[in-house]
C-alpha cells in the first residue's frame, strides 16, 4: 500500500483542509446586535456572546462506521459514536455539552436499525448527562444510498473559562489519554484494509473480530471539566481525522511526541496488514491518544495522577511543526 493510503482509500486529508478553507473564506457574514459570535471559525467548536456565558456548537457524524455497522448488523452503539464525536469537541474548550440534535438521512427506514440507534443516542446522552432535544429524519432515496447519522451539540460555558490554546507556549507539556481503540476516524482506510485481507469475521486478539474492534464506540470524555477546575490547562486537543495534525487547530507552535502512548492491537494489524507507514498511520488514526492536554509543566504530575491511563507524551515546542520522534507529520 503507498505512503499515502488513507488518500487512496478515498479521504484526501490535505484536500480536505483545502476545501473547507475555501468553504470558510467565503463565510464573512456577521450577525449585526446581540449575540455576536465569539473568536473565529475553524476551532473545535463555535463560540457565541451570550452576556455573562458563551453557548457554543459543534456538528459532526459517525461517517463510513455506518458501513461497519451495516456489515456487523449491529447499529446499538454507533449512537455513542455520534454523540461523542461532538461533545468531546466541546470539552475541547472546556465547554459544558447541554443539548443535542440528531439527523439521520437515509435511502429507507428500518425499525430495527432506528430502535438500535436510539439506544446509542440515549447511551450517549447518559454519559454526556446532556438531553436530546430533537432531531431530524429523512428519507432521500436517490440521493443517499445507506443511512448517514450525524448530529449538532449545543455547549456553554463562563467566558473566562474558556480554553482556547491562546495560554499555550513553547516548554508545556502533553498529556495523551487513550481511546478505546479506531473511535470514528480513518475507517475508510481501515475498511478497504479489511475488504482486502479476508474481511471483518478474523480474530486479532483472544475473543474479538476486526468488525467488533472497529465497532467499539468511541470514549466520552465527560470527566475533562473536573480535571480543568482542578489543575491548570492551556490547551486540549480531540485527536479525529487528521490524527496528530488536529493539534495545529490549537496554537501557531509546534508539538513534538516523543513517547506515545501504546496504540491497540486493532491498529497494529492495519498498520502490519495494510503495509502502512507509521507517519501514515499517525496522520491517519488516533493510534491509541484519543484526547490531549497542553499544560504547564507544574500541572502534569496532577493531572497525570487524576486522569487513569494518562501520561506525558511530548511538549510544546518554538518550531511550528508536529513530529513523532522527530519525524515530521505532514
Amino acid at each position: 500500500m503507498s505512503e499515502h493510503a488513507y488518500r487512496d482509500a478515498g479521504v484526501d486529508i490535505d484536500l480536505e483542509a483545502a476545501a473547507v478553507k475555501a468553504l470558510i473564506g467565503q463565510l464573512s457574514y456577521r450577525r449585526q446586535g446581540a449575540y455576536p459570535m465569539l473568536g473565529k471559525v475553524g476551532h473545535f467548536a463555535g463560540l457565541i456572546d451570550f452576556g455573562p456565558v458563551a453557548l457554543a456548537l459543534a456538528v459532526d457524524g459517525v461517517g463510513t462506521k455506518m458501513l461497519i455497522a451495516d456489515h456487523q448488523q449491529n447499529w446499538k452503539t454507533v449512537g455513542i459514536d455520534c454523540i461523542a464525536m461532538n461533545v468531546n469537541d466541546l470539552y475541547v474548550m472546556n465547554l459544558e455539552p447541554i443539548a443535542f440534535v440528531d439527523y439521520i438521512a437515509t435511502d429507507r427506514l428500518s425499525l430495527e436499525k432506528m430502535t438500535e440507534i436510539g439506544i446509542g443516542l440515549n447511551e450517549g446522552a447518559r454519559q454526556a448527562n446532556m438531553n436530546i432535544v430533537g432531531g431530524e429524519t429523512a428519507s432521500l432515496a436517490g440521493l443517499v444510498n445507506g443511512l448517514d447519522l450525524a448530529g449538532a451539540c449545543l455547549g456553554v460555558q463562563q467566558k473566562e473559562r474558556i480554553i482556547t490554546g491562546e495560554a499555550i507556549r513553547p516548554g508545556d507539556l502533553v498529556i495523551g489519554v487513550p481511546s478505546t481503540g479506531v473511535h470514528s476516524n480513518g475507517l475508510s482506510l481501515a475498511r478497504r484494509i479489511a475488504e482486502t485481507h479476508d474481511g471483518y469475521d478474523q480474530e486479532i486478539r483472544p475473543g474479538r473480530t476486526l468488525g467488533e474492534e472497529l465497532l467499539t464506540p468511541t470514549r466520552i470524555y465527560a470527566e475533562v471539566p473536573a480535571i480543568t477546575a482542578a489543575h491548570e490547562v492551556h490547551g486540549m486537543c480531540h485527536i479525529t481525522g487528521g490524527g496528530l495534525l488536529n493539534f495545529t487547530r490549537l496554537s501557531d507552535f509546534g508539538i513534538a511526541i516523543t513517547d506515545p502512548l501504546p496504540p491497540q492491537q486493532v491498529f497494529s494489524w492495519l498498520q502490519e496488514t495494510g503495509g502502512v507507514s507509521e507517519a501514515e498511520m499517525y496522520r491517519t488514526f488516533n493510534m491509541g491518544m484519543g484526547y490531549a492536554l497542553v499544560v504547564p509543566p507544574d500541572a502534569a504530575d496532577g493531572i497525570v495522577r487524576d486522569l487513569p491511563g494518562a501520561k506525558v507524551v511530548g511538549s510544546c515546542t518554538e518550531e511550528p511543526k508536529i513530529t513523532l520522534r522527530g519525524i515530521e507529520i505532514s
